[in-house]
């Protein structure tokens, strides 16, 4: 690895200042929102685009993301997954090439591991460390002293992360450990530093001597910054834009809190020569224009999430007058009853939307259902692992949800659960999405792009297990 960074003037002519990889769909696109809010065009792939397709339809964008399933993969799988996906990355030139990961580290030795995207990305992009952020104050996540903390249920109160009610009970990838450097050592071998919020506090040029200290004494391969509110965020922004400037595409690992820390200083330092210097091109800050209402039609929503934010959701929609309907999970998933199961789901769907009542399919209640035990006897019994639950059921309530567009012509869709988003959108037959406006932390709404004329200009709102309040359905449902 290089000892010292490579000089200024080595970075290509013209470049974007940030492109990405995000490990699930739903944190994709908090990328996007982010960015959105930052007031760069951004369009978010669901593969990894051609230099034809970034030229010819894209040439306007300040940044681009490839949303992935990286986080249900198993080492092997990343291996195969990530290094293409970084080399293609890399050479699209951009400043920062930031790897997206959940804000609560869902990440295990055996499934989405970090470390071994850390590992990849180490020998693609080389440089003299891999920034590694996960704090995010806006959607209520915070680094202290190593450990990392996250709001949870409607209440939003702040929980360390192996006490907190869902991440701790995760059903395949449960938080057990709470310090982030601690978690990483399950997963590899490389060395992790930490620039502490004590480290954050003082001047900036304070800062940035701790920061080149810890570099030096230590000398890792990943530096942890932590994060407890905005002016600390921006700080750790401004090392990592000042990094990019002297590499040659500098690989940051972390939550969309990268994309928060970066579009502090860019809105700061709006139009300075050396934040477009870095970027190597104008950033484009104009206002998004105002997107036309679509005609109102009920909204569809397919949950595959379990986390209990969902279920109260589903519950205060279910008051308000959506209609629920449960899918059969034991049926759906089994070969001798899966094809009766799926046109009855649709046959039932179509029915209540076809009367304009907005519906929610969805496969649990809430983490304590009894259909998530009953779901892996089934798998079990097939010889197929747990962890493959989201691809098999993404992939059935994809198939139902493009019946359902496509036949009644639905403008808005809400997709509950990141491994679900991804898998259901897929099957959706889009290729691209971009942010048209922000509903509330984590959850904006995107406008997909389609080469089927049915799916273009589809509304989707992608929404993790963690994300919205309450009445957050109701809410995407009346939006205009």
């Amino acid at each position: 690895m290089n000892d010292t960074p490579k000089q200024a003037g080595t970075k290509p002519a013209a470049r974007r200042p940030l492109c990405y990889y995000g490990d699930d769909f739903t944190g994709s696109t908090d990328v996007l929102e982010a960015l959105f809010q930052a007031g760069l065009k951004t369009v978010l792939f669901l593969e990894p685009p051609t230099p034809e397709l970034l030229q010819e339809r894209f040439q306007d964008a300040d940044c681009f993301g490839v949303a992935g399933v990286g986080r249900s993969f198993t080492p092997e799988e990343m291996e195969r997954e990530l290094r293409p996906i970084f080399t293609m990355l890399k050479a699209a030139g951009a400043a920062v090439v930031h790897y997206k990961i959940c804000s609560t580290f869902d990440s295990s030795p055996g499934t989405g591991s970090i470390g071994k995207a850390a590992e990849i990305g180490r020998e693609v992009f080389d440089g003299r460390y891999i920034p590694l952020l996960a704090g995010v104050p806006y959607l209520g996540r915070y680094t202290l002293f190593g450990n990392h903390f996250a709001a949870g249920g409607s209440g939003g109160i702040v929980h360390r992360l192996d006490r907190h009610p869902t991440m701790s009970k995760h059903p395949v990838t449960p938080m057990a450990e709470a310090d982030l450097r601690k978690h990483l050592a399950q997963q590899t071998g490389l060395k992790t530093a930490l620039l502490d919020i004590l480290a954050l506090d003082g001047s900036y040029a304070e800062v940035r001597e701790r920061l080149e200290k810890v570099i030096g004494q230590e000398e890792p391969d990943l530096l942890l910054f932590d994060v407890l509110d905005e002016r600390r965020l921006e700080a750790a922004g401004r090392m990592i834009w000042e990094e990019a400037a002297v590499q040659d595409g500098l690989f940051v690992i972390g939550s969309s809190g990268v994309e928060y820390a970066l579009g502090a200083v860019w809105r700061k330092d709006a139009g300075s020569v050396e934040i477009n210097a870095v970027a190597g091109r104008a950033l484009n800050r104009a206002e998004p224009p105002r997107v036309e209402a679509p005609r109102e039609t009920p909204l569809l929503v397919v949950s595959g999430s379990c986390s209990p934010v969902t279920e109260e959701q589903i519950g205060q929609a279910l008051k308000a007058g959506f209609v629920g309907i449960r899918v059969g999970m034991e049926e759906l998933l089994s070969p001798d009853t899966q094809e009766a199961a799926r046109a009855a789901l649709q046959q039932e769907a179509q029915r209540w939307l076809a009367s304009g009542k907005s519906v929610i399919v969805y496969s649990a209640t809430g983490p304590n259902d009894d259909s998530i035990e009953r779901m892996r006897k089934v798998l079990s019994a097939q010889g197929i692992r747990s962890e493959d639950s989201s691809r098999l059921l993404g992939t059935a309530l994809g198939a139902l949800t493009k019946e359902l567009v496509r036949q009644l012509g639905i403008s808005r869709v809400l997709i509950a659960g990141g491994d679900t988003s991804g898998y259901v959108t897929r099957e959706l037959g889009i290729y691209a999405l971009e942010c048209i406006s922000v509903l509330d932390p984590g959850g904006p709404l995107c406008r997909a792009y389609s080469n089927e004329p049915q799916f273009n200009g589809l509304e989707l709102v992608l929404k993790g297990g963690q994300v919205g309040g309450k009445d957050f359905f109701e809410r995407v449902a009346k939006y205009r």
